[in-house]
């Protein structure tokens, strides 16, 4: 009522007579056709145009969906194993969005929900305290929105057409268009329900099929734009509580986060930035007289590390630097035997603690390895439990397989998968009894040979499976260096911050003269 009363009559007029000549061409063609006896024709073919134009839209909402499907954030495989937790909290969260109940036009609405989202990380990592959100630093805080955003807008540039010619006033100024199209449309389909039953039918069936898909276009895109959002927030405060988001960035620029290709990307220069001094540390583990010094010459290919032929030939721990081509460079720990006199389980248990990958060496030839399997257990389990670090990847490698029945035989290379001869079927039987009895997969027990003048499968076997876990391995090593920088990073910043304090106290004196000078 309000709209008809403030149309001007003179105007009411003139849109008559300016649609008259459209007007009379309807009933025209109406009449033609009905005279004609071409009505159902045409009502057929307008039902098939129809059909085709929604089932063409329909094909065209399920591509978009696709395309923002292909844009949605996922957790990274980086993370520590709490933080996997964490993120399906989040991501819950996000599916469980409703576009009607999250509008975007209403910021406090998107506050809120934001503020959700960080109260959901917060509280996995704070469940004793009360209110766990108020527990973020104010610059963990921004940069987490500073993150998040400059993530969003760069997903919405990417997938969102048009929405970079798009501005804030241009969205305002088409809303209050749409809502006064919409009034005047109601009233226009108000008066051709008078005028024209049969035709008003029509164009109304039309129009709930074209309504229907567009607005699921809309509404898709609408709770892509929610759940991008949820998911961009949850993901850098997991970034931020799994110690991988520093505060000085002049250390790490990580635009992590990302998408697709360009999230694997920043991922893979994160990990060249956070470790580029740090090689994969390899700890290497047994018993004394199980073979770890003649595996490190075999590694190297050259004699590195003191051998001998009696148990606990190696005092204390030895590091060697390791390169090759297609593989990290490494740190290899020789360790002490495990049973040896020199033995140290605290040190062991440190050593393993911030070890990459594990290889265990074990003689084949003894079968008392309970004591090897209560050792191998321990560490395992201490490893699990550490939920802010991947565990490290462990390899056994099975030494003495030259020394099995029959003895007299060794002519490698040997098929372990058919074990034809004699020797491999020995050899099979005695790496399957090994991974039996030291409780792990089959895959990761390698046989070896490490006698003088007989090395065998050292640089087949064993480096094909070290490279086979060296991303699991690479891991392990970034989260064991990234928790060593948030350890450091504290006492940089305020080392940083009582400088910038003392040149400030140190300039008041001259300033305070200055003004008294004036």
């Amino acid at each position: 009522m309000k709209l008809i009363r403030g149309l001007d009559p003179l105007q009411v007029v003139a849109l008559v007579l300016l649609s008259a000549p459209a007007i009379g061409v309807v009933f025209l063609g109406l009449y033609a056709l009905w005279r004609s006896d071409q009505t159902l024709w045409w009502l057929a073919g307008f039902v098939l145009s129809a059909m085709i134009g929604y089932g063409l839209q329909q094909w065209c909402v399920r591509r978009d969906r696709r395309l923002l499907e292909e844009a949605v954030t996922q957790a990274d495989p980086d993370w520590p194993p709490e933080a996997d937790e964490v993120w399906q909290r989040v991501d819950a969260l996000a599916e469980s969005l409703e576009p009607d109940d999250w509008p975007l036009d209403d910021g406090g609405r998107l506050l809120t929900l934001g503020r959700r989202t960080l109260e959901a990380v917060a509280e996995a990592y704070h469940p004793g305290t009360e209110r766990p959100l108020l527990e973020l630093t104010v610059p963990h805080a921004l940069l987490i929105v500073e993150r998040a955003s400059r993530d969003l807008r760069g997903d919405i540039v990417e997938h969102v057409p048009l929405s970079h010619r798009l501005t804030i006033g241009d969205l305002l100024r088409v809303q209050r268009w749409k809502e006064q199209a919409e009034r005047a449309y109601d009233l226009y389909r108000a008066g051709r329900v008078v005028i024209n039953p049969l035709d008003a039918l029509i164009g109304e069936a039309w129009r709930q099929l074209r309504n229907r898909s567009f607005g699921l276009a809309r509404v898709e895109l609408h709770r892509w734009l929610l759940r991008a959002y949820v998911r961009k927030v949850g993901f850098y405060a997991i970034d931020l509580y799994s110690g991988r988001l520093p505060l000085d960035e002049r250390e790490t620029s990580r635009p992590a986060g990302a998408t697709g290709e360009h999230q694997s990307s920043t991922q893979a220069s994160e990990a060249e930035t956070a470790t580029e001094l740090a090689p994969l540390s390899i700890v290497v583990l047994g018993r004394a007289g199980a073979g770890k010094s003649s595996l490190i010459n075999a590694l190297f290919g050259r004699l590195t590390a003191a051998t001998d032929v009696l148990p606990g030939a190696t005092s204390g721990v030895c590091a060697y630097e390791l390169e090759r081509e297609g593989f990290t460079r490494a740190r290899v720990f020789d360790a002490p035997g495990c049973d040896g006199e020199d033995s140290d389980p605290a040190a062991l248990q440190r050593l393993v603690g911030e070890a990459d990958l594990v290889l265990w060496v074990s003689m084949v030839t003894r079968p008392d390895r309970a004591g090897e399997r209560a050792m191998l257990d321990d560490l395992r389990a201490r490893s699990a439990q550490r939920r802010n670090r991947r565990p490290p990847p462990f390899i056994v490698v099975a030494t003495g397989i030259d020394r099995l029945r029959p003895a007299a035989e060794w002519a490698p290379p040997y098929d372990l998968e058919t074990a034809a001869r004699p020797k491999a079927v020995s050899i099979r039987a005695a790496v399957e009894a090994l991974a039996v009895d030291l409780d792990i997969d089959l895959a990761g027990v390698v046989p070896v040979c490490l006698a003088e003048g007989r090395e065998y499968n050292v640089e087949d076997g064993l480096w094909s499976s070290m490279l086979a876990v060296q991303d699991e391995a690479l891991r392990a090593r970034l989260l064991r260096c990234l928790e060593n920088r948030r350890r450091n990073e504290n006492w940089t910043l305020m080392m940083r911050q009582l400088r910038s304090a003392g040149r400030l106290l140190g300039a008041l004196p001259e300033r305070f003269a200055d003004r008294m000078r004036r």
